[in-house]
């Protein structure tokens, strides 16, 4: 098959995260069954307007806006050839159902209804959300829908799309090569874009919070991002900048030698469709704390096995605090972790997009 990704982004735009990883892993594991594959996403700085990666095609055109309706034309043209088409509904959607009626798959990893009111407060927000959830549903009562975890998909049903036309198929996992010993001081990390809605403002809370009574207690921050300038004020302002270091964009291998050191791995965002990060964290034996009200993190952790899950900032500080105090609860909760993230390959999210597509 012939298979086209309309994205806003690719893994290698600065703002690139979780979601655009589960793409790229899937269009891989895609051609490497004999099919045709390409991305079609926003240009950006350093990277060409075609370019093969991993047997994926590339074709990049447009900016943060300007890459939708860039996407529609590239659709009435090259885009005609293709079999099928998945519109990755990241908030605002390529409106691919005005342009082609058949072959044609939307893809969300979670709905923006917090997002839109933190990036964008009045008015912007206001008309954001109701594009993602009135006009969405109604452009697209057609096509069936792709997502990551129930939590989003519930959450697609809410918005009025029949429950019979929403799959899921989980994040996988690739399995790291990196063995590293636990930090010998209390460590915390945070593994994610640094934008608003990820609210790493509570991780630095949380770090606050818990050095009073342990000195010796620091956070590795891994990602970058548009915020980025915000939190290390954040962190300067709070007398933190000694207990905190951004390490922006590293590569794989560094990333997961910093998720293995760390004694907890912590993701206080507002909402994830998933939460890759976590899995990553497992996968190394690290365990994760997160909101109960984030969303698809409830599957990604197994609340009291995997990791925790905490229902305000106060649930946050006591489940991490727990876990740096008792080291045998967290040996425990990180061995489960990294037993159950085996289980999750992208091969098997494969085989459920391909089916869905096919």
């Amino acid at each position: 098959m012939r298979v086209a990704f309309l994205s806003w982004r690719d893994t290698l735009h600065p703002d690139g995260g979780g979601a655009e990883v589960y793409l790229e892993r899937v269009a891989q594991e895609l051609v490497s069954r004999g099919h045709r594959v390409t991305i079609r996403c926003a240009a950006h700085p350093g990277a060409p307007a075609r370019e093969v990666r991993h047997g994926v095609r590339f074709s990049r055109a447009g900016g943060r806006l300007t890459v939708y309706p860039r996407g529609l034309l590239w659709l009435l043209g090259p885009g005609r050839r293709y079999d099928t088409v998945v519109d990755v509904v990241n908030g605002l959607p390529f409106a691919a159902p005005l342009v082609r009626r058949r072959g044609l798959v939307a893809l969300v990893h979670h709905v923006h209804r917090e997002q839109w009111h933190i990036i964008y407060p009045g008015w912007p927000g206001r008309v954001g959300w109701f594009v993602e959830s009135r006009v969405v549903p109604r452009l697209y009562r057609r096509v069936p829908f792709l997502t990551v975890s129930e939590a989003s998909r519930r959450d697609l049903v809410a918005l009025g799309l029949p429950a019979t036309a929403v799959s899921v198929a989980r994040n996988g996992l690739d399995p790291s090569p990196v063995s590293a010993p636990e930090a010998p001081a209390p460590t915390l990390v945070v593994c994610a874009r640094l934008v608003p809605h990820k609210r790493l403002e509570e991780a630095f809370e949380v770090l606050a919070r818990l050095r009073a009574g342990m000195p010796a207690l620091r956070l590795d921050v891994v990602g970058d991002g548009w915020w980025r300038a915000e939190l290390e004020r954040e962190v300067l302002d709070r007398g933190l900048a000694e207990a905190v270091v951004f390490h922006g964009h590293v590569d794989a291998a560094e990333r997961d030698r910093l998720l293995a050191r760390a004694w907890v791995h912590l993701l206080p965002s507002v909402k994830e469709g998933w939460g890759l990060s976590i899995m990553e964290a497992a996968g190394l034996g690290t365990p994760s704390v997160a909101y109960r009200s984030a969303g698809g993190v409830t599957e990604a952790i197994v609340d009291g096995e995997t990791g925790m899950l905490a229902d305000d900032l106060d649930g946050l500080c006591d489940a991490t605090r727990r876990l740096i105090l008792d080291a045998a609860e967290r040996a425990r909760l990180g061995s489960n972790a990294a037993r159950r993230a085996r289980g999750f390959t992208w091969a098997a999210t494969a085989d459920q997009v391909e089916r869905l597509i096919s």
